[in-house]
């Protein structure tokens, strides 16, 4: 019997990721001894700031490691609500703020709660792959809406109102995004949410690129709604914690229980000593240190946006926040795919294919991650140019 006869029927929709196959040949290259640029893993080389570290190890040693409660630590969520307050001048109850392992236990969470078979959810192609995978995982149908630079490859309202249906049970958006680093105003936020209630649906706004913005404001949905809509984050982009695995969902006041009852039987509750951790993501030292970090990043991104556009790729949208360039590859063939498996070969140098994302142009597309300094994403530029012009 093949894996797909013995597996759920639902993991025939659930694909891994393509350029996980790119990493692992890059991993056995660099084994070997070869130098490689790593341009497609979403995870930028700062280690997680001192104070957030310092406060883990003496988690530890105080024996801060039994289960916490499933929604987590009340002081957490309190901190949490606090910054929501202080950055946002937000007011959100800590009741409605449950602790997750990642954002993707919160993502998790919330379409276990809300999804019934068949329900579909409308969302952007291209767009995070985990979150069709998730939706199809508790057996919803996401629905991938074609978008473009003519929508900065963003959901609008005319979107909504021209795919919603009778199974259509919610919306699902993120900003800043990935794949594009694009980013939704207030204003865009509003009219969507709008469209969403009139029809009795549910918004969830995925924010956990919140923070690493650049030349736009930093915004949250609940500015738009505190109450009736959901929003999800992470303490792994902006505040550096990957692999502490550690998240955060706000809820609607009905929903509260049902995520709490929900979240006891999934995980039981997030990593203990992350949440003790994470307490000192939200002081003046670590918001310091975050902000020196996201204005590295608009220096990498300033760098290399004009860069790859001058090797011959079309960068149609200005990403305005995350880390990633979105990028026309049809200059250099229609199999992005190959691309970046020849680029790895020849170059050294490794970046994402469209198809990572979704099917709407994917074969023609790429993204490039500026994860990593200045002096590297030079030298990358400069094999890539030496390849693809000598």
């Amino acid at each position: 019997m093949n894996e797909y006869s013995r597996a759920a029927a639902r993991m025939r929709d659930i694909q891994p990721f393509h350029v996980m196959a790119l990493l692992a040949e890059a991993r056995q290259r660099e084994a070997a001894g070869q130098d490689i640029i790593h341009l497609e893993v979403g995870e930028p080389d700062f280690p997680t700031p001192p104070p957030i570290v310092e406060a883990g190890i003496r988690a530890l040693q105080n024996g801060q490691t039994k289960y916490t409660a499933a929604r987590g630590l009340p002081a957490l969520r309190e901190a949490i609500a606090g910054y929501y307050a202080s950055r946002f001048g937000v007011t959100v109850s800590s009741e409605r703020i449950l602790v997750t392992p990642g954002a993707s236990g919160a993502l998790q969470l919330v379409l276990g709660a809300m999804l019934n078979p068949g329900d579909e959810v409308l969302m952007t192609d291209p767009g995070y792959p985990c979150n069709r995978h998730f939706v199809r995982l508790f057996e919803g149908k996401a629905v991938g809406i074609p978008v473009g630079a003519d929508t900065a490859y963003q959901l609008t309202a005319a979107h909504v109102r021209q795919h919603w249906n009778a199974a259509t049970r919610a919306v699902l958006l993120a900003s800043p995004a990935n794949p594009t680093g694009t980013v939704l105003g207030l204003a865009e936020l509003a009219a969507i949410h709008a469209e969403t209630r009139q029809r009795g649906g549910e918004l969830i706004v995925d924010e956990i690129y919140q923070g690493l913005t650049y030349g736009v404001p930093d915004v949250t949905a609940l500015s738009v709604d505190p109450d009736n809509l959901w929003v999800i984050n992470s303490f792994s982009k902006y505040f550096g914690m990957t692999g502490w695995r550690l998240g955060w969902v706000v809820a609607p006041e009905y929903a509260v229980e049902t995520l709490d009852r929900l979240a006891q039987n999934i995980f039981l509750a997030a990593p203990t000593p992350a949440q003790y951790a994470a307490l000192a993501a939200f002081t003046p030292e670590s918001l310091a240190i975050m902000e020196a970090q996201r204005q590295e990043l608009q220096r990498r991104r300033d760098f290399l946006l004009p860069a790859l556009t001058e090797l011959g790729f079309a960068v149609r949208t200005e990403p305005q926040g995350a880390f990633y360039i979105y990028a026309g590859s049809e200059r250099f063939g229609d199999d992005a795919q190959a691309l970046c498996r020849e680029m790895l070969d020849k170059t050294g140098v490794t970046f994402t294919p469209g198809i990572d994302f979704g099917s709407h142009q994917a074969q023609t597309h790429v993204r490039f991650a500026y994860t990593c300094g200045v002096g590297r994403l030079e030298e990358a530029v400069g094999r890539l140019a030496k390849y693809l012009h000598d």
